[in-house]
């Protein structure tokens, strides 16, 4: 049987998870009889931390309290954690850098010498470019996401790529991260149909609106549904182009928030991406170094043509 103290730890690390327990079921991990289970939920209770139990059915989960209960992490989770910590140190994320790394600080003091040697190998063979461009404020993130999972409309000034500003009235459905950019998906209730916006221009009205029934999602794939809306639809021209090259090498060079790419076969793809240059999608797309097709739009196919022939000109 394990001690007292190391007993109470182990029963707050089961009633961490995501689940209820029963006190059979906690007395059978920690090798002990109900009563003694009951006890100790009563200490951890007297110590701050609110377990509650479900009536009727015997059951105890870790509910929200005033204290941050200490967290038992495994190997896995605990290397996962040192991971993110670094990653946020430099993210998107405006102004939590410094606090991942006091958090960061604070979790390698307790690592034991293993798990601490696994995570600086990690960090000593990795380089990290921080990341360019508008970066957005955790508290934005924190109303949108709220009013997200409340299913609260959400009024917000907007600072267009065009250079405009309006003010939109939004029923937010979810937050989506493409590594470089959040982004947020919504029912925009003025227009009548469902919009993306770029989070780092978008400034939230407070309090938050009326709360409204959820409408079904405007794609299954939601992350497809956000790349073919930040890479082709904004744009004047809209191109198709088939790339000689298997999907999954397309991939590697062309990034999601550039174009979707569709198999066809193992040995072809179709590309779908946009721009409003002309020149701008004719430069780009020589430049993956694939043999290509393309089908549309025929704007660009005339001035590919026209192109082509000034620049055998310039070499003869």
């Amino acid at each position: 049987m394990l001690e007292t103290s190391a007993r109470l730890l182990r029963l707050l690390g089961l009633l961490q998870t995501p689940r209820e327990w029963t006190g059979a079921e906690l007395g059978q991990r920690l090798e002990v009889d109900v009563r003694t289970v009951r006890r100790d939920i009563q200490k951890l209770r007297d110590l701050g931390y609110p377990v509650h139990a479900t009536p009727g059915a015997a059951g105890y989960r870790l509910g929200a309290g005033t204290k941050l209960p200490p967290l038992l992490l495994d190997d896995e989770e605990a290397v996962a954690v040192a991971i993110g910590l670094r990653t946020a140190a430099s993210g998107t994320v405006t102004g939590i850098e410094e606090t991942s790394l006091r958090a960061l600080a604070k979790l390698e003091q307790v690592l034991p010498s293993r798990i601490r040697h696994r995570v600086n190998l990690l960090h000593s063979a990795t380089v990290t470019v921080r990341a360019t461009g508008p970066t957005v404020d955790p508290d934005v993130l924190t109303v949108l996401a709220a009013a997200c999972r409340d299913h609260e409309r959400v009024r917000f000034d907007y600072h267009s790529h065009d250079g405009t500003d309006s003010v939109r009235d939004t029923e937010p459905h979810r937050l989506v991260h493409t590594g470089r950019r959040w982004y947020l998906v919504g029912w925009d209730t003025d227009r009548r149909d469902w919009r993306t916006y770029r989070v780092d221009r978008i400034h939230p009205r407070i309090p938050t609106g009326p709360r409204f029934t959820p409408r079904p999602a405007p794609d299954v794939n939601l992350a497809g549904y956000l790349t073919h809306g930040i890479s082709t639809a904004p744009y004047r021209y809209q191109a198709r182009i088939t790339l000689h090259a298997p999907a999954e090498t397309a991939a590697e060079r062309i990034a999601p928030t550039v174009g979707v790419i569709e198999a066809v076969d193992p040995h072809t793809c179709l590309l779908h991406t946009g721009s409003n240059s002309l020149d701008e999608l004719a430069i780009y797309v020589a430049s993956f170094g694939f043999r290509f097709q393309i089908h549309e739009p025929p704007e660009l196919i005339a001035h590919i043509r026209d192109l082509t022939t000034r620049l055998t000109d310039a070499v003869r």
